[in-house]
């Protein structure tokens, strides 16, 4: 059984902390699927902002009664700012397990040297560790790290970062197995995970990217020996994604794919959700942004597909629901890749990221991004 720190995983299934997505609504529609001992963690939070308790922020820490344990990623680059961060959420009983952002590729974090760009770094990324696992450890929560396998083809970072974190304290990692170059194009390198398995040996390694069904995980797991599994992309719009994988991990038989019926009924339920977390108005908004991946290869026409993209109400949003032929059988051309793809190009980098790994300074203004996600 998976462990980290003293929480078991069961299954080995963590839902990768999404910018805009994993908020607490979605994560409580996840875990009604999934096991409430599976790992859910929420969207990534800015340790300055966590520090100048950004009123913001501490709203996007917001975490159900009975979500445990609760699960919080943090970014930044700077170890005071991320160890003060750390000791505030541990002092206030905030989260029970924090996990580091070394995987976003998004340039207005990479230019800072935040994100899939700080692992380069080797002392200052340990130097961000070794902070971070001091703050946490007086009160027994563990610090895990999530990352890329490097800038691009030419700088990878992968097996110093795992080893460099194992090092420092952290008690698994995780590894999106594409480059910071790759954003989310392409294929992920399910070897690179294997390699990391090899490397770490007294954490666990989890495995990140091109999970899109059940059947991902188990021959992920079974072709690289990792731990358990992160799953992103592939539960946009299928937050029954984490029944299937219960299923397929414990060798029980998959439960039926939903028709478009109770897709609706699990689109409201996130809408009412979301109306609970954020007040109706914003809710509606934010619950936009997942229409397409809800009905994606459902037979909609484009006219009800517009309205549902604009919805602005629970009562709009039960009516167009509605409308939908709820005897629509699941389409399985719908499991493939969903969410944002796009292309790969070249890392922005602040300016000479590139000529001293060893370099332990915290690149000029890199903190001043405090706007938590």
């Amino acid at each position: 059984m998976l462990r980290i720190g003293p929480y078991p995983v069961d299954p080995a299934v963590v839902l990768a902390p999404m910018a805009g997505i994993t908020n607490l609504a979605f994560r409580k529609l996840c875990r009604e699927f999934g096991s409430s001992t599976s790992i859910y963690v929420c969207e990534m939070i800015t340790a300055r902002a966590v520090v100048e308790r950004n009123e913001k922020t501490l709203h996007m820490m917001s975490f159900d009664e009975d979500e445990h344990p609760r699960s919080m990623q943090l970014y930044g680059v700077d170890p005071a700012t991320l160890g003060e961060a750390v000791r505030i959420i541990v002092g206030e009983g905030w989260a029970d397990h924090i996990d580091l952002n070394l995987g976003c590729p998004v340039p207005k974090v990479t230019r800072l040297g935040g994100g899939a760009a700080l692992p380069y770094k080797r002392a200052l990324f340990s130097k961000i560790v070794e902070a971070m696992v001091s703050g946490a450890e007086p009160a027994g929560v563990p610090v895990t790290v999530k990352f890329r396998i490097g800038i691009d083809d030419d700088h990878l970072t992968y097996l110093d970062a795992g080893r460099i974190a194992e090092a420092a304290g952290a008690k698994a990692v995780a590894l999106h197995a594409r480059t910071a170059a790759q954003r989310y194009s392409g294929q992920a390198d399910w070897t690179a995970i294997a390699r990391l398995k090899e490397a770490v040996t007294t954490i666990p390694v989890l495995g990140n990217g091109d999970i899109f069904a059940a059947a991902d995980a188990v021959r992920m797991m079974d072709e690289t020996g990792c731990d358990g599994v992160v799953v992103g992309r592939g539960c946009l719009g299928r937050p029954w994604l984490f029944a299937e994988l219960q299923a397929a991990l414990r060798g029980e038989a998959l439960p039926e794919a939903p028709n478009l019926g109770r897709v609706g009924e699990v689109l409201y339920r996130h809408g009412a959700l979301l109306a609970e977390h954020l007040g109706e108005d914003k809710a509606m908004r934010d619950l936009r942004k997942h229409m397409a991946w809800y009905l994606m290869g459902f037979p909609v026409g484009a006219d009800l597909r517009r309205s549902f993209a604009t919805v602005s109400s629970l009562t709009q949003l039960q009516d167009l629901i509605g409308q939908l032929d709820p005897t629509a059988p699941f389409p399985r051309d719908a499991e493939g890749p969903r969410g944002r793809q796009g292309s790969p190009g070249k890392v922005a980098l602040p300016h000479g990221w590139l000529d001293d790994p060893d370099d332990p300074a915290v690149p000029t203004g890199a903190d001043l991004m405090h706007s938590g996600g």
